[in-house]
């Protein structure tokens, strides 16, 4: 009885301990970062909607380039979040959620200007998520 707990206690303080480490671990700043993959929203939103399983292991979280038209600019509570145009009969877009602890030269743009984003991918959720991101210029 008292192995069973002294191997709990060791499972359980194991699981803390990399629990506090994910918790705390720091932010990656993408701005100096090479991108894994270069594409156009139009493209990343096409090969999810065709084959999410493929595209997870193509892009997940992964630095990925994407490039394309603004739709659409959110501000929210601070986070902004630029939608790309994809062309999609249904609306979906590929959104990038800008990075809040990179610096950024602007955080206003355009809805049709032409922008890139560099951000890790975090895959499908009706739009494909990219997060800390930056503009590539």
């Amino acid at each position: 009885m008292k192995k069973m707990l002294v191997v709990l206690l060791v499972v359980v303080a194991a699981g803390a301990g990399v629990a506090y480490y994910l918790w705390n671990k720091p932010h990656v700043n993408l701005t100096n970062a090479k991108s894994d993959i270069a594409v156009d929203a139009a493209t990343l939103l096409e090969e999810y909607q065709r084959d999410e399983a493929a595209s997870n292991e193509k892009y997940f979280d992964k630095v990925i380039a994407v490039k394309g038209n603004v739709t659409e600019v959110m501000n929210d509570e601070g986070t902004v979040k630029v939608s790309l145009e994809t062309g999609d009969a249904n609306g979906f877009v590929v959104r990038c959620e800008l990075s809040a602890t990179a610096p950024h030269t602007r955080t206003e743009f355009a809805v049709g200007e032409t922008v890139q984003f560099k951000g890790t991918c975090s895959g499908l959720n009706f739009d494909v998520q990219l997060d800390n991101c930056v503009e590539v210029r």
